[in-house]
């Protein structure tokens, strides 16, 4: 099974450019080609939050069509990052049932595949970072007790803290109680995240928590104590996170072409 994983697009109405300088939408269209010019294609794909940049329905009318030429081909999974509003969400994409969620929240499950997908909903309106209160984490726990098939916990908010000082601050709340409902189950191949806009990874609860890249622009690394927040036009990227049979592998993919040469047979 291959899951491709797609962060952080920012989508902006036609015509205008993120932060005066960045043409989210033209960045999400050659994304959406490169996955579906890709040598194996993916059998699902995650767009894993801050899937807008303001939540207006005219953003998410963007969006859909962006993704419908990858719609069409693989099944997409949608969940929300704290760019985003889970009304006007659903609102856009009413042929996708599953946005229904648990309580008000964005949470459901994926069992079509060899590996599982349970996706949470961190957003907390209004605010930067993000939370698991104690009704997601409970249907978190319950959701893995259901079954010890592999599965693959998808957030928007990371659950560590990164170095990136400024980020930190706007990250998940309280990653110690999701530490202690992952921690109890060994199924867990791997939590995998987004918001930062930079390929992470961390040792979390006994499994693997990772970064996605943004399909859109990403955050200069800077590790310093006092560092604000600064963006950069490093590559566009997306992750393909493929299962063996035996464990989940991740592979970054860049979106941008280079040339190539050698024998594909």
């Amino acid at each position: 099974m291959l899951l491709c994983q797609i962060s952080d697009p920012h989508i902006v109405r036609e015509g205008t450019l993120a932060y005066g300088r960045i043409d989210t939408p033209r960045m999400l269209e050659r994304c959406v080609t490169k996955i579906l010019a890709l040598p194996r294609r993916p059998d699902m794909v995650v767009a894993i939050g801050d899937l807008t940049d303001h939540a207006v329905p005219e953003e998410y009318a963007v969006l859909r069509k962006l993704l419908a030429p990858l719609s069409a081909q693989v099944p997409v999974y949608l969940a929300v990052g704290n760019h985003d509003d889970r009304d006007a969400l659903r609102a856009e994409f009413p042929d996708h049932p599953y946005l229904a969620g648990h309580d008000g929240f964005i949470q459901y499950v994926v069992e079509d595949f060899p590996v599982r997908l349970v996706v949470l909903d961190t957003l907390i309106p209004g605010a930067q970072g993000g939370e698991l209160c104690a009704e997601r984490l409970r249907r978190l726990d319950s959701t893995l007790a259901e079954s010890d098939r592999p599965t693959v916990v998808v957030q928007h908010h990371p659950p560590f803290v990164t170095g990136m000082a400024m980020m930190d601050q706007m990250t998940l709340a309280n990653p110690d109680a999701e530490a202690a409902v992952i921690g109890k189950y060994r199924h867990i191949e791997r939590v995998i995240c987004g918001h930062y806009h930079r390929n992470i990874q961390a040792r979390f609860a006994g499994t693997i928590a990772s970064v996605c890249p943004s399909s859109a622009h990403q955050l200069l690394l800077d590790l310093e104590p006092d560092a604000g927040i600064r963006f950069t036009f490093e590559p566009s990227s997306f992750h393909l996170h493929l299962w063996n049979g035996r464990q989940l592998v991740t592979h970054t993919e860049l979106v941008e072409d280079f040339p190539t040469w050698g024998s594909r047979g």
